[in-house]
């Protein structure tokens, strides 16, 4: 059954910077979710995007906050861009440090590369921040998505102990700082058309790069051709906990001129899981 929550309207003002007690050192099975090939190496697909993904939304919020004008009713949101820097910092460590082990695993990150491409070639145009922010906030719009299916359908549910816990984890921290990006791109003027045009270009990529990827783990893992991958691939996206069934809807809202994250009140659910699971953190900052 899906997880159940108290819906709030409170607004957002704090996002506690968070050190997960987790040993990624000791390294992980290959097949780490309950040995199903096809949910490892697709999680492990969306890991391998995220040290420059999120370097890139940290750098985009950091020159939104550059531009943003000294204002007592802009403090506030300025407070939370740089926690919400803190929480990314986080996720972009441990995901550098768990993709090390899928490379000593002989799976190899070719997704990073054709993101870094794309960091390099928004430098060499001089993209402004406010067209850094749309795209962050597509990107983030994406993972707050995928992170409340996460927690609510149970996605993680028979994976590892110490992976269930970081990608629950990194969930629960994406739904809390959703908004973050989303406000930065409004306060400074963005518009729906702006917003709507560069959510279009990210989801084609988005859908692109995470097939091509999690093709060439299941290739290297040698499980690509097996019919119980196929099998799961098919539950995974199509049963009823599955992501076409459950993210169709929330995915294509981000299209709707009027729409905000808070739209979908589900912060609840991450405090839920963060209060549940408080033992597995720290607050750093």
């Amino acid at each position: 059954m899906p997880v159940e929550f108290t819906m709030t309207t409170q607004p957002l003002t704090d996002l506690p910077v968070r050190k997960l007690s987790i040993d990624l050192a000791s390294g992980f099975a290959r097949h780490w979710h309950g040995g199903d090939a096809y949910r490892s190496m697709y999680f492990n697909a969306l890991s391998m995007s995220f040290p420059v993904g999120e370097q890139f939304f940290i750098d985009s919020v950091r020159a939104g906050v550059a531009v943003l004008e000294d204002k007592p009713q802009h403090a506030a949101l300025r407070a939370l861009c740089v926690q919400f820097i803190g929480q990314e910092s986080t996720h972009r460590h441990l995901h550098g440090l768990y993709n090390r082990h899928l490379e000593g695993q002989g799976l190899r990150n070719r997704w990073q590369h054709w993101a870094q491409r794309r960091v390099e070639r928004c430098r060499r145009i001089g993209l402004s921040p406010l067209n850094q922010l749309a795209v962050t906030a597509a990107y983030e719009h994406f993972t707050a998505v995928l992170a409340d299916a996460t927690l609510r359908y149970q996605w993680m549910d028979g994976a590892e102990e110490k992976l269930q816990r970081m990608w629950n984890w990194h969930a629960a921290e994406e739904m809390e700082h959703k908004t973050i990006a989303f406000d930065l791109y409004r306060v400074l003027g963005g518009g729906s058309l702006r917003r709507i045009a560069w959510y279009a270009y990210v989801f084609a990529i988005f859908a692109t790069e995470s097939t091509r990827q999690t093709l060439d783990n299941l290739r290297r893992d040698r499980s690509l051709w097996r019919l119980a991958t196929w099998g799961s691939a098919w539950r995974f996206w199509c049963g009823g906990k599955g992501m076409l069934r459950r993210c169709s809807g929330p995915l294509l809202a981000y299209l709707k001129p009027g729409f905000h994250p808070d739209d979908d009140d589900n912060r609840a659910l991450s405090a839920q899981w963060l209060a549940r699971y408080s033992a597995y953190w720290t607050r750093l900052k």
